[in-house]
């Protein structure tokens, strides 16, 4: 019975263990991208946007221009708040008492604007890029 080997890493490999080899590489560099990815998204800035009263404080958030941001919107009422920025083109919806992220960026200079869709008349706010 001939039997085939290759050479992977100076290893020697029967070819069932070749797509072993394989699928673990795969594998391997599927985590260590995911593990760049989260080093990223810990790295971005985070501004902290509480809903109480139906109102979100701080009113006016400022970031600087080019910026990638985290929004950590932390919900104080019991009933669930939307998150809706036509500007940023992001919506999310926030269960009671708790709280979610919400990234945007990097943009341009200028101001954009964001309510609580749920309850519009109190709950507006804005970021004002700079």
């Amino acid at each position: 019975m001939q039997m085939d080997i290759i050479f992977c890493n100076e290893i020697l490999l029967k070819p069932d263990e070749v797509e072993k080899v394989k699928s673990f590489r795969v594998v391997v560099c599927s985590l260590v991208a995911l593990m760049g990815s989260v080093a990223a998204y810990a790295e971005v800035p985070s501004i902290d946007l509480i809903i109480e009263n139906h109102r979100f404080s701080p009113e006016v958030v400022e970031i600087a221009a080019g910026q990638k941001v985290k929004l950590h919107v932390i919900n104080k009422d019991a009933t669930p708040e939307e998150f809706e920025s036509h500007d940023l083109r992001r919506e999310k919806v926030i269960a009671g008492n708790a709280s979610a992220n919400i990234l945007i960026g990097p943009l341009e200079a200028g101001e954009y604007s964001f309510v609580g869709e749920f309850n519009e008349d109190t709950a507006k706010g804005k970021i004002i890029v700079k």
